[in-house]
C-alpha cells in the first residue's frame, strides 16, 4: 500500500466479549459465505474455562485475522499473494500463491491456513467482496447479540471508532508491532494470551481430540490467571515448516560452506587455485548440495508448479525472494567456476572466488533474516542467528572437503580449526538456551528443544558435535550432529501456541 495517498477509509473490527455467547454463528456464516472446507477455519471461537470448582466460568475469544496495519504476512510473501488494500484490508490472491507457507510462519495470530482443496493460503479477508458492494461481513450480519462490529476508524461517528477511542479495548500480542486493527472489548486475558490457559492432556478438548502439535500441560509457561484457566475448546494448529525445511538448512549450509572455505583459503594464499579441492571438489560438492537445496524448497511448496513466480513477480521485501536471487547468483558463479576448471582458467577461477565467497556467505546467512520475518516464532528472533549460521556453514563445508585435505599441507591448518569451530558452535547453542530469554514464547521453545518433544534430537546433536571435537573422523560426527541440531531448532521454534 502506497504511503503517498492518504486512505479515505481504514476498516477495523471490534469484538465485544461482554456480548459474545460463544454460539459459533460467526464461524458457520463464514464457512457458508466463503466456501471454507472442513478442517480449516477463517474464524472460530476458542473456549477457556476460568477459575476453580465451584467458582468457574467460561470465557470466549473470537479468533481470526487481525487485519494488521503493518502485516508481517505481506512483508514475507514472495509473490504479493498476500497484499494490503488501500482501505487497510489485508487480502489474498490465490492465483499467484505458491504455497510456501511463509505467511503462516509470519502471522503472530495463527490466522492463515492452506486450503486443502486448492493448496493456496487463505484467511479472513473482512469479506472484502461484500465490503466492496456496501454490505457488512457475513459474521457481522448473523451475530445474534451484535458482538461483532466493523467500521471506518477514520470516521469518528462510527461505533467502531467510538469503541476504540473511548472504551477500554485490547489487542493480541501488541509487542509484535504488527498494529492489529481487531480490537477486543471485555475479553478475558486468559483467552488473549495463548500461554495463559493450560492445555488438556492428550489434546482432548470438550468437543474434539487433536492428535498432533501443541504444547501439552505440565510444561512451564507464564500464566496471568491467578484463579487458573483451562483451554476447553480449540482447533488444530499446524506447524508450517517441517523436516524438509530442517533438511534444507543443512544442505544449504554444506552448499555454502564447501565453496566458502575453499575460496577463503585461495584468497588468503593458503591454497593454490589449481588445488584439487578448489578446482573440483568445492564447486562439485557445493553445486550438488545447492541443487538438493533447491529441490527441497520446491518440494515443500504446496503449488510447486508456480515456483518461477518468485523470479517473475518478486516482492523484494521478502527474504524468501532475496534468498532465491542470492542462490541464483551463487549457482551462476559455481557453474562458471566448473567451466573454468574444465578449460583450465585458473586466473578466472581465482577472480570468481572473490565474488563466490561473498555469495556463499550470503547463502549461508540469509535464512536468519527469513526466520526473523517469521515474527510469530520468538526463538528465531535472535541477533546471533546470522553469525551462528555462517559458523555452521563453515563447519559443514570443511567437513565435506576434509577427506581431500588429509595428508596434504593444509591438514595442519584445518585440523586445529575444525574442533575450535565445533566448540564455538556449542558455545552458541548453550548460550542461547542458558541465557535469559526475552519472551515466554522463546523460553517455551527452548524447553521443547532441550527437555520436551525434541530433546532427543537436541542432545544427540550435542553428543555428536562433542565426538567431532575429541574423536577420530570428526568431520563425520559434525555432519550428523548439525543435521540433528537443525531439525531440533527449526521444529521447536514452532511448538509454542500462538492463538
Amino acid at each position: 500500500m502506497s504511503d503517498a495517498v492518504a486512505p479515505a477509509v481504514r476498516w477495523a473490527k471490534v469484538i465485544d466479549h461482554t456480548r459474545c455467547i460463544g454460539c459459533h454463528a460467526c464461524s458457520t456464516a463464514c464457512k457458508s459465505e466463503n466456501e471454507v472446507p472442513l478442517s480449516v477455519h477463517r474464524t472460530y471461537v476458542k473456549y477457556v474455562d476460568v477459575g476453580t470448582f465451584p467458582e468457574v466460568r467460561r470465557a470466549f475469544q473470537v479468533t481470526r485475522c487481525n487485519q494488521c496495519a503493518s502485516p508481517p504476512c505481506v512483508s514475507i510473501c514472495p509473490t504479493t499473494a498476500m497484499f494490503q488494500r488501500h482501505d487497510g484490508i489485508v487480502d489474498f490472491d490465490k492465483d499467484i500463491c505458491i504455497g510456501c507457507k511463509a505467511c503462516i510462519a509470519a502471522c503472530p495470530y495463527d490466522a492463515i491456513f492452506i486450503n486443502p482443496e486448492d493448496n493456496a493460503a487463505e484467511k479472513c479477508n473482512f469479506c472484502a467482496h461484500r465490503i466492496d458492494m456496501g454490505l457488512e461481513p457475513a459474521c457481522v450480519v448473523v451475530c445474534p447479540t451484535e458482538a461483532i462490529l466493523v467500521g471506518d476508524m477514520l470516521d469518528t461517528t462510527t461505533k467502531v471508532a467510538s469503541y476504540v477511542n473511548r472504551d477500554s479495548v485490547q489487542v493480541r500480542r501488541p509487542e509484535k508491532e504488527a498494529k492489529p486493527k481487531l480490537f477486543y472489548k471485555g475479553a478475558h486475558s486468559a483467552t488473549l494470551d495463548p500461554l495463559a490457559a493450560e492445555r488438556p492432556d492428550g489434546g482432548i478438548f470438550m468437543w474434539s481430540e487433536q492428535q498432533r502439535g501443541g504444547v501439552q500441560s505440565g510444561h512451564p509457561r507464564t500464566s496471568n490467571s491467578a484463579a487458573g484457566a483451562m483451554l476447553s475448546y480449540d482447533i488444530a494448529h499446524d506447524r508450517p515448516w517441517g523436516w524438509k525445511v530442517s533438511l534444507y538448512t543443512w544442505t544449504k549450509g554444506i552448499a555454502a560452506g564447501a565453496y566458502f572455505m575453499a575460496a577463503f583459503f585461495v584468497l588468503f594464499g593458503w591454497m593454490q587455485p589449481d588445488h584439487t579441492v578448489f578446482r573440483w571438489v568445492a564447486p562439485i560438492v557445493s553445486g550438488t548440495f545447492l541443487g538438493i537445496t533447491g529441490g527441497l524448497l520446491i518440494w515443500d511448496l504446496k503449488r510447486p508448479e508456480r515456483f518461477l513466480l518468485i523470479f517473475r513477480r518478486p516482492q523484494w521485501k521478502s527474504w524468501l525472494v532475496r534468498g532465491s536471487f542470492i542462490i541464483l547468483g551463487y549457482s551462476i558463479v559455481l557453474g562458471l567456476h566448473f567451466l573454468a576448471s574444465i578449460f583450465g582458467g585458473g586466473a578466472f577461477a581465482r577472480w570468481l572466488a572473490g565474488i563466490g565467497v561473498v555469495l556463499a556467505g550470503l547463502t549461508a546467512i540469509y535464512t536468519a533474516f527469513l526466520f526473523a520475518q517469521a515474527k510469530a516464532r520468538d526463538l528465531w528472533q535472535s541477533p546471533l542467528l546470522p553469525p551462528h549460521l555462517l559458523l555452521q556453514s563453515a563447519i559443514l563445508g570443511t567437513a565435506c572437503v576434509m577427506p581431500f585435505l588429509v595428508g596434504g599441507p593444509l591438514e595442519d591448518l584445518v585440523l586445529p580449526f575444525f574442533p575450535l569451530a565445533c566448540a564455538l558452535h556449542l558455545m552458541f547453542v548453550f548460550g542461547e538456551i542458558m541465557l535469559t530469554h526475552p519472551t515466554a514464547h522463546a523460553e517455551l521453545a527452548v524447553f521443547e528443544m532441550t527437555r520436551g518433544r525434541y530433546a532427543m534430537w537436541f542432545w544427540a546433536s550435542v553428543a555428536f558435535v562433542v565426538l567431532a571435537i575429541v574423536a577420530p573422523l570428526g568431520w563425520v560426527w559434525a555432519l550428523v550432529g548439525l543435521l540433528l541440531y537443525e531439525h531440533a531448532h527449526v521444529r521447536s521454534a514452532q511448538e509454542p501456541p500462538i492463538a
